[in-house]
């Protein structure tokens, strides 16, 4: 199976089987919080108590191996900055963020990239050959300016990466059965993608139906990946609204599931 759910105690999480390092597409199951956020929200400033969002970086952390005080995240902000990171980046939960970027990158090992999201596109990147690591968010505008492809451009450029050997990981999001959008979003996969939009937009009624990974997968390939190495997950955070948060079905009201990698430091 291209995705496995994992299981440690309460705590569950997906992985992908190509991936090759320590990872996770986190779920709702699992942490300490209560109320709209039960249990494992990993998503900060969104109401819940710090103290409940930290113990829940720990219980993730122990399962997966890092720091839970020694975190990469980024202020996300739906836009195209690819940021490289660092050892000297890493921050415990609440610490405040310095920077905006939607995809981060590094070389270093012991470096966990964390992005958020509920409903949006996560997107896990790693070349054991060059020894790098990328987490993207992409949101639909993000999506539509090739953040995606960006991330593996800079990864090119900064480390030595060959394209063809970079491994991607689409994570759960919102899925084209439930991401239903305005002509905006169809106009603007028209601009990107020209007439291969017509295979990711569907026309429903005066509405669109958009394929937001599929798109992405498709920027990876152009951006050099092979097509063997993209492996998508077929769930639908909205659909799945009671194993993930979905933006859209709660209306806002929720938690945030987080994407997490990490090289660990016996790559050195």
């Amino acid at each position: 199976m291209p995705f496995s759910e994992n299981k440690l105690g309460a705590l569950r999480w997906m992985t992908a089987s190509n991936i090759g390092t320590a990872h996770a597409f986190t779920t709702r199951f699992g942490g300490v919080s209560g109320g709209i956020y039960a249990s494992l929200n990993l998503g900060q400033n969104l109401g819940d108590d710090p103290a409940h969002v930290r113990r829940n970086y720990e219980i993730l952390g122990a399962a997966l191996g890092f720091d839970p005080d020694g975190l990469v995240f980024t202020r996300q902000v739906h836009g195209t900055v690819v940021r490289r990171v660092t050892k000297k980046d890493r921050l415990p939960p609440y610490a405040p963020i310095p920077y905006e970027a939607d995809s981060l990158i590094t070389s270093d090992t012991d470096v966990p990239l964390v992005i958020s999201t509920a409903d949006c596109v996560p997107i896990l990147l790693f070349n054991p050959a060059a020894g790098a690591a990328g987490a993207v968010h992409a949101g639909w505008r993000g999506t539509m300016a090739d953040i995606a492809g960006s991330a593996v451009r800079e990864m090119v450029r900064c480390f030595g990466c060959n394209a063809a050997d970079i491994r991607a990981a689409i994570g759960p999001s919102i899925s084209m059965c439930c991401f239903e959008t305005g002509s905006d979003v169809k106009d603007a996969a028209v601009r990107l993608l020209g007439g291969e939009a017509a295979r990711y937009v569907t026309a429903a009624g005066e509405k669109y139906m958009v394929n937001l990974k599929g798109i992405n997968s498709l920027l990876l390939k152009r951006a050099g990946l092979r097509p063997e190495n993209i492996e998508v997950s077929p769930e639908c955070t909205s659909c799945l609204s009671d194993k993930y948060w979905s933006h859209r079905v709660t209306n806002g009201q929720r938690g945030s599931q987080a994407a997490v990698i990490m090289m660990k430091g016996s790559l050195h």
